[in-house]
């Protein structure tokens, strides 16, 4: 096991301290960094950070840090010139270069000094410009990787159904369009116009072209699966539904898992479920309430996915409860918890009723559990794994249901019989009896349910029945 551990490819992350964050804030932001290029199978060796007003144009650091990130990999830590150097002449500048910050991982499989050449890739905690990646490439002699393709790769992995494969093919080629480069040959044109007049397209700009036709395709194919979402959406709208959101490994999966007694996928990385799955709660209530986890959200997440997910998303913007689960254990849960909100403010589902609840209790301190009920005194503080806090999930669930609903009177006629089946799946049976007309039933339901049922009475069969769930 362990020869297999020190083959895994190795990285160092660069991370800037810009105005307005604090070394907590970077801090945090490397650490989540680290777990997001550990989520991909790269061992983390070290970290190189630095204090600016901004990122370097030329290359994210100054030529002191640059040299510094060059030990990792075995670079030069020089970006060459577009000019050919004159031999002899070393930057005046780096001869006293800024002390390095660097830090070594707690997970750097040695544990001791790094080595030079011995990371592969060189992974940037900001979003990068062509120009940029470009540069510490040429100056680390490594790949370089920045958050965004950090994430998208994660994605794309872990993309299953043939929706999230397109989401995710959509986010990859708008990332990738405008990083493409000029292939060695430069500038070579394709002839353009008629008998070949005009000066045509360079090869980048035709490859720039196929992407974008490429995308208007995928999209094509995403709004056909968005409008069959909707449909199947629609004939559940009646109905009650309760979404998972939250920030990427909180523990959504398991907790879905715990309620429904599905055997959805459940692993200890972040991105493990991108797939929206809905499943009735179980044991099954009467009124049948439905539950769907959802993609899980993270800082910088980029627009791009955040657009390509929303036709995901909307099981959330339609839900009639949400519950934002948080890492009660992750001593970020603050910020992570505001990113969740902002994101679904993003989509339009910040005036749906939520309910906050803190997963992982048993890895809390009691300390921090009651950090987390002073500032939050209408919070849950639940495990996933403890039978008895799902069933006070369970509880708490209906509860909220109950609230909304009504007791009323339906006449079903013998000769719509299959309107039964409705009344027991969609309400809950106070008293049944049968007599010369039809079942009579009373029952607890949702307003609209009741009247819908109630016009079986009027001799209508009501709306057709709704889809079951798988």
């Amino acid at each position: 096991m362990q020869n297999n551990t020190e083959k895994r490819p190795r990285a160092v992350l660069v991370g800037v301290q810009l105005p307005g964050a604090t070394e907590q804030d970077l801090r945090l932001s490397l650490a989540e960094l680290g777990r997001l290029v550990q989520t991909l199978g790269y061992d983390v060796v070290g970290t190189v950070t630095q204090r600016r007003s901004s990122l370097a144009a030329a290359a994210v650091v100054g030529d002191g840090k640059l040299f510094d990130l060059a030990r990792y990999t075995g670079g030069t830590g020089i970006v060459p010139s577009a000019v050919p150097p004159r031999k002899g002449k070393r930057d005046e500048a780096d001869a006293e270069p800024e002390p390095a910050v660097i830090a070594e991982d707690d997970d750097a499989s040695d544990g001791g000094p790094v080595a030079a050449s011995d990371a592969s890739v060189v992974v940037v905690d900001h979003e990068l410009s062509p120009t940029q990646m470009r540069n510490l490439e040429r100056a680390t002699g490594a790949e370089v990787l920045d958050r965004t393709s950090v994430i998208l790769e994660i994605f794309h992995r872990h993309a299953h159904s043939r929706e999230a494969r397109l989401q995710v093919e959509v986010a990859r080629l708008g990332y990738t369009a405008p990083r493409l480069r000029e292939s060695g040959g430069g500038g070579d044109r394709v002839r353009g116009g008629v008998g070949g007049k005009g000066s045509g397209e360079s090869a980048l700009e035709l490859d720039r072209r196929k992407i974008r036709d490429r995308i208007a395709e995928l999209r094509r194919e995403l709004d056909a699966i968005a409008k069959e979402q909707g449909t199947r959406r629609t004939r559940r709208q009646e109905q009650f539904r309760v979404a998972l959101v939250g920030y990427t490994n909180a523990g959504k999966s398991s907790l879905m898992r715990a309620l429904t007694g599905s055997e959805v996928y459940v692993a200890d990385k972040l991105f493990a479920t991108l797939d929206t799955t809905v499943r009735a709660l179980h044991p099954e209530s009467h009124p049948r309430v439905l539950v769907s986890d959802t993609v899980g959200f993270i800082k910088k997440l980029p627009h791009d996915l955040v657009a390509s997910f929303r036709s995901t998303l909307d099981e959330a913007r339609e839900a009639s409860l949400l519950l934002h689960v948080v890492d009660g254990a992750d001593p970020d849960w603050a910020q992570q918890l505001q990113v969740t909100r902002t994101v679904i403010a993003e989509i339009g589902a910040d005036d749906i009723p939520a309910r906050l609840v803190f997963n992982k209790r048993d890895q809390m301190s009691e300390a921090g559990r009651a950090e987390a009920l002073r500032l939050h005194p209408d919070a849950l503080v639940i495990s996933a794994k403890d039978p008895a806090d799902v069933a006070r999930m369970r509880g708490e669930i209906l509860g909220f249901f109950e609230e909304g609903m009504v007791e009323g009177d339906i006449l079903v006629p013998y000769g719509s019989r299959g309107a039964i089946a409705e009344v027991h799946r969609d309400t809950r049976v106070l008293s049944e009896e049968y007599d010369d007309v039809g079942a009579r039933f009373t029952v607890r339901t949702k307003p609209e349910i009741l009247a819908r049922l109630q016009s079986v009475a009027k001799g209508g069969r009501g709306d057709e029945k709704r889809e079951e769930e798988a």
